[in-house]
């Protein structure tokens, strides 16, 4: 059986690490290279860098902000933010991430997917997919949830691994800082009718949010913000947990 992971995410904007809730009122949560150290020191699965930021500099912190946290830790690194062509993925790559998050440009310009996977390989690319609820139905939402574009989900998750995406990273924008719990229904559904990994972001509070999540779905990884920044959480008691309810952990070293 494949192991479940748990990846924290961190959000950064002018350098420093942010949180909010539902994409807004964000608050400073600290120094990014800070958190890499105790990340690395838990010993987390991956991390995820995701730049928010929308300025002419933003690139160049976050190719910084890469570099810094792969001389610091051995875990995969995952980067995003603003992505727009290949030259910026060459950038971030070089810089020392494994993998690279493309949002926005998922829907502005997706033959950037199957240029990043033909180029770097489909392991290389995680298509990332914010959505909101109106009206009862899930509809995709885009420039850091500004933007409604009225796609299903599903289809445009179905749509990216067509194009080369070799995993999805599924984030409900209402649940997103509530830390009331995943949208388990709606994430088991997805990753039942995809044949990629997914990552599932947006709700975590608890460790019992994350059993549900693991247990309840086939998802493959449970990505958190909040979880880890506000309060006395961290990956190695997320895995213990988990682990002594009989769900499929990553060996600690």
């Amino acid at each position: 059986m494949l192991k479940k992971r748990i990846i924290p995410v961190l959000l950064l904007k002018d350098k420093r690490m942010v949180k909010g809730k539902k994409f807004k009122d964000f608050k400073d949560t600290g120094e990014p290279k800070t958190a890499v150290r105790i990340y690395s020191a838990q010993d987390a699965d991956e991390l995820v860098f995701l730049d928010i930021d929308n300025n002419s500099s933003s690139l160049g912190n976050l190719i910084e902000i890469v570099k810094q946290a792969s001389e610091e830790c051995f875990m995969p690194l995952a980067a995003g933010g603003g992505i727009s062509d290949i030259n910026q993925v060459r950038e971030l790559l070089k810089a020392g991430a494994d993998k690279i998050v493309v949002n926005t440009s998922c829907v502005k310009n997706p033959s950037l997917i199957k240029e990043i996977s033909k180029e770097f390989g489909e392991q290389c690319v995680i298509g990332s997919i914010d959505y909101k609820i109106s009206n009862n139905l899930r509809e995709v939402w885009i420039k850091s949830g500004k933007l409604n574009t009225n796609l299903d989900p599903l289809e445009h998750a179905k749509n990216l691994i067509k194009l080369g995406a070799g995993e999805i990273l599924l984030n409900s924008i209402d649940r997103d800082g509530m830390m009331e719990g995943y949208d388990l229904e709606y994430a088991d559904k997805v990753s039942r009718e995809i044949n990629v990994p997914l990552i599932v972001c947006g709700g975590a509070g608890n460790y019992m949010h994350l059993a549900d999540l693991l247990n309840n779905t086939s998802i493959s990884a449970a990505a958190c913000a909040s979880l880890f920044h506000f309060g006395d959480n961290n990956p190695i008691r997320a895995r213990s947990y988990l682990k002594n309810l009989d769900i499929p952990m990553r060996m600690l070293k």
